[in-house]
């Protein structure tokens, strides 16, 4: 038997091909992302390891404190065994860039630089900040922003006066997260207590004297410093480092494995489908093994002995491409966001996982034909079977189970959508998504028998006989063609309601700014730095704009006792030209006395409109009747009171954020430029318009969708594959058949066309399926998560799926189709 089976591969060698290249590109999606995690995360190892390396102890500060005191520096220099110690200033340094406004949205950090055998951060090129006037600059600022070793910058002081620095080199802070996000700048040590106003230390680092180990160093300094900070030795630091940076590349590998598993079901398809029509055409061989002694056993271990052979193959290669891929992941990481990659990194993880995930699913996809297989009986060697349509017991089987989990589909996701969003809605949302495609699944050979009239009434319209036939080979064979379309519906699936929801997030989030936050220009001030109120009095004084509102925030407060930021919206805005959504109560008149409320802060404190409430500043202290209680995302402050009682209680503090309209009649560009002149002589304060947040927004939304429409298109293509495969054993099935047409009259470019657009046919009921599901599916998935869901439909990118899935279709078709275009019609007629 095993002679046989080896004998059957090297017959069907071609017809196993496609099969073995869909599950090869799910495993190698699989182990690359392996191979990719771990490479990045041996680059963390490698480049915190060489960094800790510096350092023999660490103190950094507890969960507590913010900072270690500066005096501990002295204290730690005069313990026993240190042979240096340097403490390490972290504050804000906003850098102001070529456009003379602050770079970035939180403000670059300013950051000291330790020196000689402490120097931890990698500088590359240049050299370390020797003097007061020089500076280094992060490795991105400086790409992004076009400066380079020998340009003079700008960094605004703690007071927001500015600073002119040369950049003496650029540095790589990687290593510190706050950094790497933020983006920084690196001075001298006093230079960087100057410019950031800090009186303590983020870390302070010690190298220990020869002869001392790190273990008997700290020790040593944990006995002279208490308790109360956390000592690590270099190892630790390292570990601590390391683990901190695990988290991305951990979310990173779990990302990149959800489009794995879904592409390794689609293969999953592609390979039941490709052994069941194999099954189904070689009904007369397994009935002759039968005859001549082969039990059912031997036949249906032949068959996975079968899929063994191409799922270890193709996993095999599937994980020398993951290698490729991850190695090419990896690097295109580094060149996009300065990530530390060190060698490739292939351990047994993704081999073996790869081989295991592969052979199963091959194995798994297998069982089902391989069980027919057993049914073949010896008689059957006499005649030829060819499946019918769905009918009898099965049909029957299908429609109850598929019409009854649609049902209890839908119904749930009604039921989800009938409360307020939330977590558990979505949740509902999902199981019943799942209910839905698995019953669309059981009924699809009845849905495609009915679309491919529907889809291929055009092209028997418009192309004769080629389009009449193709139109009736789609649907000849449901079941078959179901499983090959249900492949490429899932990709289709996912792609639309990604996209679904994406556009309704979009237009839900732009309805609502235009309805709460109705201005035109946001001010706002980088990192913890405050916009003086004469830039608001010299705005009000321009006549081209119509309402200045100021927004201010004071941060050491306490509601009832408890923490509370309070803030409150100057003039009269609130309800005029601020609209939050009200829940209960008026905003309108909010007058000395009273506050209005954020609906999560009035739960948080269990209190409503007409309950009185108590902020307390120092000695200051007001007791406030609640009058409104909204939601929304609005720049109203969650605790808001009025101006004068604000100012009564916080003294008068500066805005937070400034909020322009400007009037009717007036040109973008002329109100623009007002507000930019009126801001100029304010390095740190940023202007901002409704139009440039819906641009962002915009921006988001297309970044998010290009990258997993990209990682899911890798479905797509195997699905796509699994057509081509279809296509091709139906070819082969098919040869007499196509003699016959020839013979009666059928060109050889008929042919072509009639298997062309067959598949063509395919993908597009296929398509449509996945577009139906995905946008409702989409859209019920927003419409759980945001109240009051605008729903947006990417008309154009959903035409774009169904065009490009009919061209996918077409090209899947070009081989099989030439293949039985040169088919001689004697010889064709004469086999068997």
């Amino acid at each position: 038997m095993w002679k046989t089976t080896l004998a059957g591969l090297r017959a069907h060698l071609l017809r196993l091909v496609l099969t073995a290249l869909a599950i090869t590109l799910g495993v190698g999606f699989v182990s690359g992302t392996f191979v990719l995690t771990d490479t990045m995360r041996a680059g963390f190892d490698q480049q915190f390891t060489a960094s800790a390396d510096k350092v023999s102890v660490a103190i950094l500060p507890t969960g507590a404190s913010n900072d270690v005191p500066a005096a501990l520096l002295s204290r730690v220099k005069k313990v026993s065994g240190v042979q240096e110690a340097q403490g390490l200033v972290l504050g804000s340094a906003p850098l102001i860039g070529k456009d003379g406004k602050a770079y970035g949205d939180a403000g670059t950090a300013g950051v000291s630089i330790s020196t000689g055998a402490m120097q931890r951060y990698q500088i590359k090129p240049g050299r370390p900040p020797s003097g007061p006037g020089e500076a280094v600059l992060d490795t991105k600022i400086a790409r992004r922003a076009g400066y380079k070793v020998g340009s003079t910058i700008s960094v605004l002081d703690k007071q927001g006066r500015p600073h002119s620095f040369t950049v003496s080199g650029l540095v790589d802070f990687g290593l510190n997260e706050e950094v790497a996000y933020r983006g920084g700048v690196g001075f001298t040590a006093a230079t960087a207590t100057a410019m950031t106003g800090e009186h303590g230390y983020a870390e302070i680092d010690i190298k220990a004297a020869p002869g001392t180990s790190d273990a008997a160093l700290r020790d040593a300094v944990v006995q002279a410093v208490g308790g109360s900070h956390d000592v690590l030795t270099s190892a630790q630091l390292a570990d601590r480092l390391s683990k901190s940076s695990g988290l991305s590349t951990s979310d990173l590998s779990v990302f990149f494995l959800a489009f794995a598993i879904v592409a390794l079901t689609v293969a999953a398809l592609v390979i039941y489908n490709t052994f069941n029509i194999l099954i189904a055409q070689r009904t007369r061989e397994m009935a002759l093994l039968r005859c001549v002694g082969a039990t059912r056993a031997q036949v249906f271990h032949g068959v996975l002995a079968e899929a063994t052979i191409v799922g270890l193959a193709a996993s095999a290669v599937g994980v020398l491409a993951g290698v490729g891929l991850g190695a090419g992941g990896a690097i295109l990481f580094a060149s996009a966001d300065n990530t530390p990659v060190g060698s490739v990194t292939v351990s047994a993880t993704p081999v073996v996982v790869g081989l295991v995930v592969g052979l199963i699913v091959t194995l798994v996809a297998a069982l089902l034909p391989a069980r027919a297989a057993t049914r073949v009986p010896p008689v059957a060697a006499l005649r030829s079977q060819m499946e019918g349509p769905v009918k009898g017991r099965a049909g029957i089987i299908r429609m109850m189970l598929g019409a009854p989990l649609i049902f209890a589909g839908v119904l749930i996701i009604a039921l989800a959508l009938a409360g307020y969003a939330g977590q558990q809605p979505f949740v509902m949302v999902l199981a019943g998504g799942m209910m839905v495609f698995l019953g669309v699944i059981a009924l699809s050979p009845f849905i495609v028998r009915r679309l491919s009239g529907v889809v291929g009434w055009l092209p028997a319209r418009l192309l004769g006989v080629p389009g009449r036939l193709a139109r009736e080979n789609a649907g000849r064979n449901p079941k078959r063609a179901a499983i090959t379309t249900i492949a490429l519906t899932i990709g289709v699936t996912l792609t639309t309601m990604f996209s679904v929801a994406l556009a309704s997030t979009q237009a839900t989030v732009t309805a609502k700014l235009a309805k709460e936050f109705p201005v035109d220009y946001q001010l706002t001030t980088v990192g913890d730095q405050l916009i003086p109120r004469q830039m608001a009095a010299t705005l009000r004084t321009k006549p081209q704009l119509s309402d200045v509102i100021e927004v201010r925030h004071a941060e050491n407060a306490r509601l009832d006792g408890e923490d509370n930021p309070v803030g409150t919206v100057a003039g009269h805005a609130l309800g005029r030209s601020i609209k939050p959504e009200i829940v209960a109560g008026s905003i309108t008149d909010l007058a000395p006395g009273s506050v209005a409320l954020h609906e999560d802060t009035a739960k948080s404190f269990g209190v409503g409109v007409g309950r009185q409430v108590t902020v307390t500043h120092g000695t200051q202290r007001l007791s406030l009747r609640v009058v409104a209680v909204f939601s929304g995302e609005t720049p109203t402050p969650d605790v808001t009171i009025n101006e004068a009682d604000f100012d009564r209680t916080f003294g008068p503090k500066n805005d937070s954020a400034v909020y322009v309209k400007a009037k009717k009649g007036v040109s973008t560009d002329v109100s623009s430029q007002v507000v930019k002149d009126a801001t100029k002589a304010y390095p740190m304060v940023k202007v901002g318009s409704l139009a440039d947040m819906k641009e962002e927004l915009t921006e988001a939304v297309d970044q998010l969708f290009v990258l997993v429409a990209a990682l899911l298109g890798l479905a797509i293509i195997i699905s796509l594959i699994g057509i081509a495969n279809t296509l091709t054993l139906s070819v082969f099935e098919r040869t007499r058949e196509s003699a016959l047409l020839r013979a009666l009259g059928l060109t050889r470019d008929g042919l072509r066309w009639m298997l062309s657009l067959e598949a063509v046919i395919m993908a597009v009921i296929g398509a449509l399926l996945g577009v139906v599901l995905g946008a409702g599916f989409g859209w019920a998935a927003t419409s759980a998560i945001l109240d009051g869901v605008v729903l947006g439909f990417p008309i154009v990118r959903i035409v774009a799926f169904i065009l490009v899935a009919g061209l996918a279709g077409l090209l899947a078709a070009v081989v099989p189709s030439r293949r039985a275009a040169k088919a001689s019609i004697v010889a064709s007629l004469a086999s068997d």
